[in-house]
């Protein structure tokens, strides 16, 4: 069976909302594997592989993604779970990388080499288009592109020593007001510092105080993502 062979792994998919759509469509499993068969030329898809599809114990590949998509009448996006990659971002928008590339200005040999390898190297204004094209929020765009690991390192960087001195730094990754990367910085750094006295004043000792800091570091890109959003929405 082909569908086990896709070349690329396959987005994130969302079974749930698979089971979900095919019921308000009063569809039994049959008449979607029917519909992949008929309409879009895959004939290995049973009614049995639909099932195992919507119980999440096997991921359809990208063209019976799109097959799906177009048997439950829905955009490929609605049967996928929040996108990580670039690739994911491109596939849940419907884009076809070609469209992609031509939109950035890019080859497209080299376009599906940022995808496959996870680096974005394309100029502020090719940055520019693909977030444009794909509908990219400021999160995602950092994500996309390779940059939320240094994005990490600087904010555990910002939140332990001297925030004023990563302002700019961090606004070199996330291009924001220099104001509220000011505000965030000084927040969480005053949130980690205060997390880290409150922890000692409990009497858990320096070791519970180094593990209560640890467990605010690994959630430091979403704090700060949560934070701008306090400021900018």
């Amino acid at each position: 069976m082909r569908h086990s062979a896709q070349p690329n792994p396959a987005p994130p998919f969302n079974a749930p909302a698979a089971r979900r759509l095919r019921a308000a469509l009063g569809m039994g499993p049959e008449h979607v594997a029917y519909g992949m068969r008929a309409s879009y030329g895959l004939p290995y898809v049973t009614p049995d592989l639909v099932i195992a599809w919507e119980r999440g114990t096997i991921a359809p590949g990208n063209p019976e993604l799109t097959a799906l998509a177009g048997v439950l009448w829905c955009s490929p996006g609605e049967l996928i779970g929040r996108p990580r990659t670039l690739r994911e971002h491109r596939i849940s928008r419907a884009v076809a990388p070609e469209d992609v590339a031509h939109a950035v200005g890019m080859e497209l040999h080299a376009y599906l080499r940022a995808e496959e390898s996870g680096q974005w190297r394309g100029n502020e204004r090719q940055s520019a288009a693909l977030a444009q094209i794909l509908d990219l929020a400021l999160p995602d765009f950092v994500a996309v592109t390779g940059r939320e690991a240094k994005l990490a390192d600087l904010l555990h960087s910002a939140v332990t020593t001297r925030w004023q001195a990563y302002v700019r730094p961090v606004m070199k990754l996330a291009p924001l007001d220099k104001g509220v990367v000011e505000h965030v910085l000084q927040e969480l750094h005053q949130d980690y510092q205060g997390h880290m006295a409150a922890t000692l004043s409990w009497g858990g000792g320096s070791r519970s105080a180094s593990e209560s800091g640890q467990t605010f570091l690994d959630g430091i890109v979403e704090n700060f993502w949560t934070s701008v959003e306090s400021r900018t929405g």
